[in-house]
C-alpha cells in the first residue's frame, strides 16, 4: 500500500499542519453547531478529502457528533482509512460526473433518509469541475436541504464554484505545510517504516514535495522502494530525484563570490557531464540564491525555520551570504529567473546557461540599477571588479592563484610598461591613491536611476490636458477654424488626417451642412469621400462646431501638387536678374611666323 494511503489520518488530531481548520471544526462538532454544507479549499494533496472523511466519521459516530470518534462502532469502522465504506456516505468525483444528469441523480438520492447512520453525507471532490447547468440543478437542494443531509465540497479552485452555492457553505481554506512540519511528518513515517535515512535526504524530499504531504509521501515511497541495505543515502536520492548535487551549487556560488569566470564555466561543464538538466541546475541555483538572501536578511533563519538545511551546511550558507552581498544576490537571482523563462523549450539549453553565467559574473555588462548597485557594493567592500579580460592575477578564497585571459594588445602594453630593474618589495610599493571618485560617480549614477524608478513607481502627477473650447452651436467650418478641425481629425484617425491635410477649402459653399474642398488628385479625393473617413470628419466637426458636417472633396485632373504650385508661383514672383555688361572683345593675337628648319645633310650613299 502506498504511504499516503497507509498513513492517512483517521481523526482531526492526526492531521498535520492544518490546525487553523481542525480546531474550529472540532469546536463546532463538540458544541453541536452543524452546518448543512462545507467547502474545503486549498492546494492539491494537503488533506481536503481526508478531512472530509474524518468529518463524516465524526458526524455519524454513535457517540457523536464529536471531534474524537470512538473508532469501534460500525460507522467508525466502516469509515476508517482502508475501511469498506458506508451506504450513507457517498464520494463523488466531479471531474468525471459533472453534468446536469449526474447532479439530478444525486439530488434524487439525497432526499432518501440514511439507512443506518445519523446523517447522509455527500463528499463532492473536484467540485470546481461541475458545469453551470449542474450547479443550477443542485442549487435548490443546497439552499434548503433535508435535516439529514450534509454536503462537503472539496476543490482547488473555489472561485469557480457558483456564487450562490459558495455563499451557503462554511469555507475552510487548507494550506501547504511548512518545511519543519513536513520534516516532522516524514520522520514519523520513516520511524514507522524502520528504514535508515541520511539527514541530507530530508531537505531534498521537502523541497521536491513543494509543501504537499501527499506528494512528499509519494516521493519518500519511491526512495524507500529503491533503498538498499544501507537505507536511503544522499547520492541515491540525488540520482532518483534528479536534483543537482549540492557540491556543484556550492562551487558555482563560490566562483561568483571571487569573480572566477573560468571556475563558473567549469561548473557548467561538470553539470552537463554528470547528466543534469541545465534548467534544473538553474532552478536549484535560484533556490540557493533565495536561501542566501534570507540568511543575510535574517541571521536566525535556520532557527526560525525560514531556511531548511542540514546542520553541516548552515555555516557554509552563512559564509556564502556574507561573501556575495545583497546586491549581487539580488541581481543574480533576477538574472536566473529571467534565464529560466528563456530556457523553457530551448534547443540549446547549455548555451543559454553559459550566457547566463557570463552575465552573472560580469556586472559591468549591464547598466541596470541592480548591476550598478553590485558594482558599488564590490568597490565599497574593496574587492575590485574591473574587466574580465584584463591581465590581473586573481586569488580565490583558498589562496589559489589563477590568471585571467589577456588581450594581446594589453599584454604588449603591460610588457612595455614593466621596468627592467628589480621589482620593489611589497613593503616598498606605494599605497593606493584612489580618492573614491569612481565610487562616488557610480553611486550618483545609480542613485539617479533609482530616483527615476521610484518616481515612476509612485506615479508622477500628470498634468491634465487643457480643456477644448466649447463648440459654438450653429457655426460652420471655415478658414478661421479649419486648423482646429484638422487637429481633431488627427487625434481621431491619422489616415483620415493625412488624406485631408493637403486639401483646400473652396471659397463658395453651397450650404452650411456641407464643406467642399479641392484636392490635387482624384484618388485622394475619393479616399476623403469614403464612408469611414466621412464618419471621422463628421465626429471631428461635432467637436469643433457642435454639429456634424459633411466633407466633400473634388479632384483636379492634371494639376500639380499644391506645394509644387506654390514653388512655381514663388519662382515667377522673383524679379529677373539684370543683364550683366558684356566685356569688350579683345583683339586676337596674330600668330608669329615660325623659322623654317635648316636642311639636314644627307648621309653618303
Amino acid at each position: 500500500m502506498a504511504l499516503y494511503r497507509k498513513y492517512r489520518p483517521s481523526t482531526f488530531a492526526e492531521v498535520v499542519g492544518q490546525e487553523h481548520v481542525t480546531e474550529p471544526l472540532s469546536t463546532a462538532l463538540d458544541s453541536g453547531r452543524i452546518n448543512h454544507a462545507y467547502l474545503f479549499s486549498g492546494p492539491r494533496g494537503c488533506g481536503k478529502t481526508s478531512s472530509a472523511r474524518i468529518l463524516a466519521r465524526s458526524l455519524n459516530c454513535v457517540k457523536g457528533p464529536t471531534s474524537t470518534p470512538c473508532g469501534v462502532c460500525d460507522s467508525c469502522v466502516a469509515l476508517a482509512p482502508g475501511g469498506p465504506g458506508s451506504l450513507d456516505v457517498t464520494e463523488l468525483d466531479a471531474a468525471s460526473h459533472n453534468g446536469v444528469e449526474d447532479m439530478r441523480e444525486l439530488r434524487d438520492r439525497a432526499f432518501y433518509a440514511p439507512a443506518e447512520s445519523r446523517y447522509r453525507v455527500f463528499i463532492i471532490d473536484e467540485a470546481h469541475m461541475i458545469t453551470p447547468q449542474g450547479f443550477n440543478a443542485l442549487l435548490k437542494i443546497v439552499e434548503e436541504p433535508p435535516e439529514h443531509l450534509i454536503f462537503i465540497f472539496a476543490t482547488t479552485e473555489p472561485e469557480k464554484l457558483l456564487a450562490t452555492i459558495r455563499s451557503r457553505t462554511h469555507n475552510y481554506p487548507f494550506r501547504l505545510l511548512t518545511p519543519p512540519a513536513m520534516k516532522g511528518l516524514l520522520q514519523s513515517v520513516i520511524a514507522g517504516e524502520g528504514t535508515p535515512v541520511e539527514d541530507e535526504v530530508y531537505p531534498l524530499v521537502v523541497r521536491a514535495g513543494g509543501g504537499s504531504p501527499r506528494d512528499s509521501l509519494s516521493i519518500l515511497d519511491q526512495l524507500l522502494a529503491g533503498a538498499g541495505p544501507e537505507g536511503i543515502t544522499y547520492q541515491r536520492a540525488l540520482a532518483l530525484l534528479g536534483v543537482t548535487d549540492t557540491a556543484l551549487i556550492d562551487r558555482a556560488v563560490e566562483a561568483l563570490g571571487v569573480h572566477d569566470q573560468a571556475g563558473l564555466f567549469g561548473v557548467v561543464n561538470d553539470v552537463i557531464d554528470a547528466g543534469y538538466d541545465p534548467r534544473r541546475f538553474a532552478m536549484d541555483l535560484l533556490d540557493r540564491f533565495r536561501d542566501l538572501l534570507v540568511v543575510r536578511a535574517a541571521p536566525d533563519a535556520f532557527e526560525r525555520g525560514l531556511v531548511d538545511a542540514p546542520a553541516g551546511q548552515q555555516e557554509v550558507l552563512r559564509e556564502q551570504a556574507e561573501a556575495l552581498g545583497e546586491a549581487t544576490l539580488t541581481r543574480c537571482a533576477a538574472l536566473v529567473n529571467e534565464g529560466l523563462l528563456q530556457m523553457r523549450g530551448a534547443t540549446a539549453p547549455r548555451l543559454l546557461l553559459e550566457i547566463l553565467c557570463a552575465r552573472m559574473a560580469l556586472p559591468a555588462a549591464g547598466m541596470t540599477v541592480e548591476a550598478l548597485a553590485q558594482r558599488v557594493e564590490a568597490l565599497e567592500r574593496g574587492t575590485g571588479q574591473g574587466s574580465t579580460t584584463g591581465s590581473a592575477i586573481v586569488t580565490s578564497g583558498n589562496g589559489e592563484v589563477r590568471k585571467r585571459y589577456q588581450r594581446p594588445s594589453e599584454r604588449r602594453r603591460e610588457e612595455a610598461e614593466q621596468p627592467t630593474h628589480e621589482q620593489p618589495q611589497p613593503d616598498d610599493l606605494p599605497a593606493d591613491e584612489d580618492d573614491g571618485s569612481s565610487v562616488i560617480a557610480m553611486a550618483k549614477q545609480a542613485r539617479e536611476i533609482m530616483d527615476r524608478r521610484r518616481a515612476q513607481h509612485r506615479g508622477a502627477e500628470v498634468s491634465k490636458p487643457a480643456e477644448a473650447p466649447a463648440p459654438s452651436t450653429g457655426a460652420t467650418l471655415g478658414a478661421d477654424n479649419w486648423g482646429t478641425f484638422l487637429d481633431a481629425v488627427k487625434a481621431a484617425d491619422l489616415s483620415a488626417w493625412i488624406a485631408l491635410r493637403d486639401a483646400r477649402v473652396e471659397e463658395e459653399q453651397p450650404d452650411a451642412d456641407t464643406v467642399r474642398v479641392r484636392h490635387h488628385t482624384g484618388a485622394l479625393a475619393n479616399f476623403v469621400n469614403s464612408r469611414d473617413n466621412a464618419q471621422v470628419y463628421a465626429r471631428a466637426a461635432q467637436q469643433v462646431v457642435g454639429r456634424e458636417i459633411t466633407i466633400r472633396a473634388n479632384g483636379v485632373r492634371n494639376r500639380a501638387h499644391p506645394s509644387a504650385q506654390e514653388s512655381a508661383r514663388q519662382m515667377e514672383a522673383q524679379p529677373e536678374p539684370e543683364p550683366q555688361p558684356q566685356p569688350e572683345p579683345q583683339p586676337e593675337p596674330q600668330p608669329q611666323p615660325q623659322p623654317e628648319p635648316e636642311p639636314q645633310p644627307q648621309p653618303p650613299a
